[in-house]
This record gives structure tokens, sequence and C-alpha cells, in this order.
């Protein structure tokens, strides 16, 4: 099950990634799930309860953030250098993983 997420994940990325890079007709579709950054933190917010969990860069034109709830629902945006945020996966079930001593993963 584990990887079937991954793979799913990375297959997200992969794609998004693509469509910022090389926008093209499909990039239109998926748009519709895309918004301001501020709009689309304070839907999550007000509707969620969720809050930035972590971040990372996927290039120079685009940021990975992940948006999690003490109930557990989840949600993956991108968002590029012009503050346009897309959602790409959401879900429940989230689990924030104990850190090691060290800060080893």
């Amino acid at each position: 099950m584990k990887r079937n997420m991954i793979r799913g994940l990375c297959s997200a990325v992969i794609l998004t990634t693509s469509l910022i890079a090389h926008p093209h007709s499909a990039a239109s579709q998926m748009m519709r799930s895309c918004a301001g950054r501020s709009e689309v933190v304070n839907f999550l917010d007000k509707n969620y309860a969720e809050k930035l969990t972590a971040v990372g860069l996927i290039n120079q034109k685009a940021m990975l953030e992940v948006y999690a709830a003490q109930t557990g629902t989840w949600t993956l945006l991108i968002t590029d250098v012009h503050g346009v945020s897309c959602i790409l996966l959401s879900g429940d079930s989230w689990e924030m993983m104990p850190a090691m001593p060290g800060g080893g993963a």
C-alpha cells in the first residue's frame, strides 16, 4: 500500500512539474484546482483546519507544500513563482513521524 502511495505521489509531482515547465492543453484542465496561494491556504485552514506541515523546492520554478490537520486530513500543493497554488492530492489518515535523535530520518 505504501509503495502505491509513493508511486502516486511521485507521478503527481512529475506530472505537475512537467506541466509548469512545459504548459500545454492538459494544463488548462488542471488549472481548475488552482488559485492564488493565499486563497488556497485560507480555504484549507477554514474548511479543514490544515496547517503547513512540510515544504520543499522542486526547482527554481515551484515549491511543494504539505498541509495537514490534527483530524488526519492532508493536502499536497504545488506553488509556482507567480504565487499560484494547485492542489495535487488530498486525503486522510495523515500521521506525523517522530523525529529521530540526531535529526536522522
